[in-house]
């Protein structure tokens, strides 16, 4: 059941790998040029991840971003596109600085789990996604749209990290 994409890789980019891993799992996998300090803090500060989580092609906007991490903390993104808006919130379960977050997504009854760890070597951070939805049938309703769009929302993020001065290599 291992189902396998790739983002079309561009010279000097790093590619964007999407697995359904088990009939319940989805998970997204990139390296970034930074150290797992600037990529943790990408995620995690609401002023940062602003910047680069919505994917511009997807003509979305990002409305607020409410986040309160730490264990038992939440957050609530609110999105629009065209005339409608949504809203993700949930509560963060685990907050491990530079390594690891996990949290809860309950917008709706199909709410997965979600988490990241952020592997540091060389200067350059391996992210891993990992998606645990309830049941078969939540992650086919989910579809694999959104872990699509995070190969653009990924380069975003990219480009914020060079901006952070990530691309300088380790000091």
């Amino acid at each position: 059941m291992d189902e396998r994409r790739d983002s079309e890789p561009t010279p000097m980019k790093n590619r964007t790998t999407v697995e359904r891993k088990s009939e319940r799992e989805l998970v997204v996998t990139r390296s970034f040029n930074g150290p797992a300090r600037l990529v943790f803090e990408a995620w995690t500060k609401p002023e940062l991840f602003r910047q680069w989580w919505v994917p511009k092609s997807m003509g979305m906007s990002l409305l607020s971003c409410e986040m309160d991490v730490r264990v038992g903390g939440r957050y609530r993104l609110e999105f629009a596109h065209g005339d409608s808006q949504s809203a993700f919130f949930g509560t963060y379960k685990e907050v491990t600085p530079h390594s690891r977050l996990v949290w809860t997504n309950e917008e709706d009854e199909n709410g997965q789990v979600t988490t990241v760890t952020f592997a540091e070597t060389g200067g350059k951070t391996l992210l891993v996604m990992h998606e645990l939805y309830p049941s078969k049938e939540a992650l086919d309703a989910a579809g694999t749209g959104a872990a699509d769009a995070m190969g653009e929302t990924f380069e975003q993020l990219d480009e914020l990290l060079l901006t952070l001065g990530a691309g300088a290599g380790p000091s």
